[in-house]
């Protein structure tokens, strides 16, 4: 929730016994490529099994994306979406947030398309363009399974994530007014903080909100405790009322931005989408692997996870057999 004042309040930084942490899987994204990690999933069957697994080890969202199940390659199709998503609300009751980023080289409609037929009780929202350079990655990896896996990573030192005000204030009107979803606004850096503020000010945008610090992405904010306590503040100085917030971090510094952002008074993001490790130098076996993890650090903090139901009523989300699928 929101600090009283600017900054890290004295009660956030006790241990808050019994406060409850909303943790969500972000179980495959559209920035790693099959190459990368074995455990990365591509069907829609390894990303139910995925992100089933995610929820049973105590997440309370489950972030998706979803891919092309011959390539590999990030796919908006919402063909590709139904099979895992249907079979993640039979098996679970996690909440199931679905990606409006879809990629950097997706249009706008494309990257919507998933959302505007399923209707889900959570979609994310970046709050603008940015560049969004994945492409240090080429460095790091070679004997592609995939023709297209460089090409994509290529394609990012030229091309910006498009999010301008007007299609914040689509997506807003159209998944949120129209199909009554609530929004992980994603910041990438504080002016995106600013454009929520702004938003949230002009009414545009009604509480509950849940507000995600993304760092660590080349064009974004670095995964710094300076940077998250920044970012924090500001939050805490622009958006009026109060505020539910998580912290993420790209790559290697996740559980430890994670835990920071727990201590804090947040909630946390991990999952395989953001980082393929589960340990420096370790590759994760899973994202179940991932949520076991940050779950035993929140629990040794004296902080208890979140169920679903507990998140729901947090967000105020318009429940689970308001969906289409």
């Amino acid at each position: 929730m929101k600090n009283s004042g600017n900054g890290v309040s004295a009660a956030q930084t006790r241990g808050f016994p019994g406060r409850k942490v909303v943790i969500t899987c972000a179980v495959t994204g559209s920035i790693h490529t099959p190459t990368m990690s074995g455990a990365l999933p591509v069907t829609a069957e390894e990303i139910a099994e995925a992100s089933i697994a995610a929820a049973q080890a105590g997440a309370a969202i489950i972030h998706l994306h979803a891919r092309d199940p011959e390539t590999g390659r990030p796919s908006a199709e919402p063909d590709h979406f139904r099979p895992f998503l249907e079979k993640i609300a039979k098996e679970t009751d996690a909440i199931i947030n679905i990606s409006t980023g879809g990629s950097s080289v997706m249009a706008l409609d494309a990257r919507l398309a998933p959302a505007r037929e399923m209707a889900p009780e959570m979609c994310s929202l970046n709050m603008g363009s940015m560049n969004f350079g994945t492409f240090p990655m080429l460095d790091k990896y070679s004997g592609w399974k995939h023709n297209w896996e460089p090409e994509l990573l290529e394609a990012t030192r030229r091309t910006v994530f498009k999010n301008t005000f007007e299609d914040i204030e689509t997506i807003i009107e159209d998944l949120g007014e129209g199909r009554g979803a609530k929004f992980e606004f994603e910041c990438y850096d504080l002016g995106q903080i600013e454009t929520l503020g702004f938003y949230v000010k002009k009414g545009l945008i009604k509480g509950p909100l849940y507000l995600q610090f993304v760092l660590g992405v080349l064009g974004g904010a670095g995964a710094s405790p300076e940077n998250l306590v920044a970012m924090k503040t500001l939050a805490d100085r622009v958006i009026p009322g109060d505020y539910h917030f998580s912290v993420l971090a790209a790559g290697g510094k996740q559980m430890a931005m994670a835990t920071m952002g727990a201590i804090m008074g947040g909630n946390v993001r991990v999952g395989l989408e953001d980082n393929l490790s589960i340990a420096p130098g370790v590759l994760a076996d899973s994202n179940a692997q991932q949520v076991a993890k940050i779950r035993r650090i929140i629990e040794d903090l004296g902080l208890e996870p979140a169920s679903p139901d507990e998140t729901r009523s947090m967000l105020a989300l318009k429940g689970r057999n308001k969906v289409n699928f």
